[in-house]
C-alpha cells in the first residue's frame, strides 16, 4: 500500500496532534451529555485519513486513543464511563478506549483513498468524516458491549433492552451531532487542504 508522506503532510499531522491535546486537556473539545460525551477529537482523525491515508488516520487514531484512555484517570476532562470501566478493569478499559480508534482512523483512510478515486475533494473528505465518526461511535460501543456486556455497569444500563436497541438510544444525540459536525468541518478543511496543495490530490478514476 503506498502511502504519501512527506514534510507538508507531517506538519499538518503535527498539527492535527496538537488539536487532539488541545481537545482533550480543555473542555472546548468534549460535549457531556449523560455518561457519554460528545467528541471533537474525531475531527483531527478524519483530517489525517484525508491527509495521509490510513496510515494516518490509524496513527492520529492512536493518539486519540491515548488521550481518552488518559481521561479515564482524570488527566485532562474526566471521562465518568471511563473512570467507572478502570475501575472494573484497567486493561479492559485500554483495550475498549485504544484500539477501536486506531482502527477507526485506518479505515476512514482507505474509505477515502476508495472514494477520492471516484469523486471531488470535497464529497471524499465529506465521506471520511462522516465514516469517522460513525464508525467512532460504532467500535467504541461495540468494544463496551464485548468487552463489559456482563459487568453489573454495563447491564444496568443495557436494562433487558435488545443490545442494538440500547446502543441506538444510548448514543443517538451524541452521534448525530458528530457525525453532522465532523463531516461538515472535515470537508471544508480536507478539500481546503488539497487547494492549498498541502496534500496530494488522489488522481480519479474516469468513469
Amino acid at each position: 500500500m503506498k502511502t504519501n508522506i512527506d514534510i507538508k503532510s507531517l506538519t499538518v499531522m503535527g498539527f492535527l496532534t496538537a488539536l487532539v491535546l488541545l481537545f482533550s486537556f480543555t473542555p472546548i473539545g468534549t460535549i457531556p451529555i449523560g455518561p457519554l460525551s460528545v467528541t471533537l477529537n474525531v475531527i483531527p482523525i478524519a483530517l489525517a485519513a484525508v491527509t495521509m491515508g490510513p496510515i494516518g488516520g490509524a496513527a492520529m487514531g492512536a493518539v486519540f486513543g491515548l488521550m481518552s484512555f488518559l481521561q479515564c484517570l482524570g488527566i485532562g476532562v474526566l471521562s465518568p464511563m471511563g473512570e467507572i470501566l478502570f475501575n472494573i478493569s484497567p486493561i479492559l478499559a485500554f483495550v475498549q478506549r485504544f484500539l477501536p480508534r486506531v482502527l477507526v482512523g485506518f479505515l476512514a483512510g482507505l474509505i477515502y483513498k476508495v472514494v477520492s478515486k471516484f469523486a471531488e475533494p470535497p464529497v471524499a473528505c465529506a465521506a471520511a468524516g462522516f465514516s469517522t465518526a460513525f464508525l467512532n461511535t460504532a467500535l467504541f460501543m461495540s468494544a463496551l458491549v464485548l468487552l463489559f456486556g456482563n459487568t453489573d455497569y454495563v447491564q444496568g444500563l443495557v436494562n433487558g433492552r435488545n443490545i442494538l436497541v440500547f446502543i441506538c438510544a444510548y448514543v443517538g444525540v451524541n452521534a448525530l451531532v458528530e457525525m453532522a459536525v465532523c463531516t461538515l468541518v472535515t470537508c471544508a478543511g480536507g478539500t481546503a487542504l488539497i487547494k492549498a496543495r498541502l496534500i496530494n490530490r488522489e488522481k480519479r478514476v474516469n468513469g
